[in-house]
């Protein structure tokens, strides 16, 4: 199976918010964003099927039904 990468700029395309490269990295830290892949030394990417993952995550969060 190939692997598809996302660019920081694909990754503002797929996640459909422009957040700050600092907002990726606190939400990474905080363990709440699937975690980068280092390919060189100023070269990183996301894989697409863990940022797809946490987006239907968000949905299924959001779809939810609130409780009281």
């Amino acid at each position: 199976m190939i692997k598809r990468l996302l660019s920081k700029k694909e990754l503002r395309t797929v996640c459909g918010i422009p957040c700050s490269p600092q907002h990726i990295q606190r939400l990474e830290t905080a363990g709440k964003f699937p975690k980068r892949v280092r390919l060189g030394c100023s070269r990183i990417v996301w894989l697409l099927s863990e940022v797809d993952q946490w987006v239907s995550e968000r949905i299924t969060m959001r779809d939810a039904p609130v409780e009281n």
